[in-house]
């Protein structure tokens, strides 16, 4: 299994330690066998866990929390010392301890992946990790970050950034976008994406969605394009245009360009291509159909139009992905 420690800095959220484990405890490998049932969600869902999480910190036992009673993390850093991604969150952007900052630097050096959630960043900035790198956390924290950390390219309008082996994201929401992302990135969109339902959280956001998004206008018809959304995705394969969508929702082109971007934050048509390249992705791990029919299924046209699409967006062709994560399928 992939091992994430998940370094716990004081004072931290509960929620955003438990994100990680809620999210890669969803990512079940199907097909590996199964572990024996222990009633818990993830233990319904079939398969073998991908992931083995578990939290430390620099001091083990009770650790302060900034949203209730304090957290019970008995581990000490060592988890870090071979993990395979070592994920950072809490400090509320304080300092962190020498021995925290140590932990990090030697998991880098060790070709660890890294993450943090939230204000994670401040501790990964404070190793020097985040040095030259693009970077993010809360928006709210975005400029102080900025200022603290004049080496780090802050990119304080987006969910989560990938540079790399070392990836930061803002908070709550976006956490659960970062994890869901590296799920993706381990054992590709299918797991990714069940692992999201195990949660019930909304699949593929890409992560360079805004983080504010700015509040909807009021509908005329006192509904949000969400079924608009529904009905594109059941329809995929069909060449869908804005006068298709905005047809559907019962609003102008305008109108809809309007609401949709107010809503997601991103255009109809950037929206309909994540989604597709999602589903194609899908088809490529899960089934053992030709290229020009994952092309046609997914809405993407032909081969041609597949492979130069999926090489824009994840830098591999078509047979290169389905050749890295079909063995992850039954």
């Amino acid at each position: 299994m992939h091992r994430v420690a998940v370094v716990v800095v004081p004072p931290v959220l509960s929620f955003d330690v438990a994100i990680p484990h809620m999210v890669f405890g969803g990512a079940r490998i199907a097909g590996a066998g199964d572990d024996p049932p222990g009633g818990g969600v993830a233990d319904r869902l079939g398969g073998s866990p991908g992931y083995l999480v578990e939290a430390c910190t620099a001091e083990p036992g009770t650790v302060t929390a900034a949203d209730g009673p304090g957290l019970l993390v008995p581990r000490g850093l060592d988890a870090a010392g071979d993990a395979d991604t070592v994920m950072v969150v809490g400090s509320g952007g304080g300092p962190a301890d020498p021995a925290t900052l140590a932990a990090l630097r030697a998991a880098a050096a060790a070709g660890a992946r890294l993450a943090s959630l939230c204000t994670g960043a401040f501790v990964l900035a404070q190793a020097g990790l985040l040095d030259g790198r693009r970077a993010t956390t809360h928006w709210d924290l975005a400029a102080e970050l900025a200022a603290r950390h004049p080496a780090v390219r802050v990119q304080p309008d987006t969910l989560f950034v990938d540079d790399g082996g070392v990836l930061t994201s803002a908070g709550a929401g976006a956490a659960i976008d970062l994890c869901l992302h590296l799920v993706r990135l381990d054992y590709g969109a299918a797991v990714a994406s069940a692992a999201a339902r195990a949660v019930v959280a909304a699949p593929a956001r890409p992560g360079g969605q805004p983080q504010v998004v700015a509040a909807p206008t009021p509908p005329e018809r006192g509904t949000s394009l969400a079924a608009t959304r529904g009905w594109a995705l059941e329809r995929l394969e069909l060449p869908l245009s804005l006068a298709d969508l905005a047809g559907h929702a019962g609003v102008s082109v305008r109108t809809l360009i309007r609401r949709f971007h107010a809503e997601t934050g991103t255009s109809p048509l950037r929206w309909l291509l994540h989604q597709r390249i999602g589903r194609a992705r899908e088809l490529l791990e899960t089934t053992g159909l030709p290229m020009d029919q994952v092309a046609a299924r997914s809405g993407l046209g032909g081969a041609d139009s597949l492979r130069r699409h999926l090489v824009a967006a994840l830098g591999v062709t078509p047979s290169a992905y389905r050749a890295r994560f079909t063995r992850h399928t039954a």
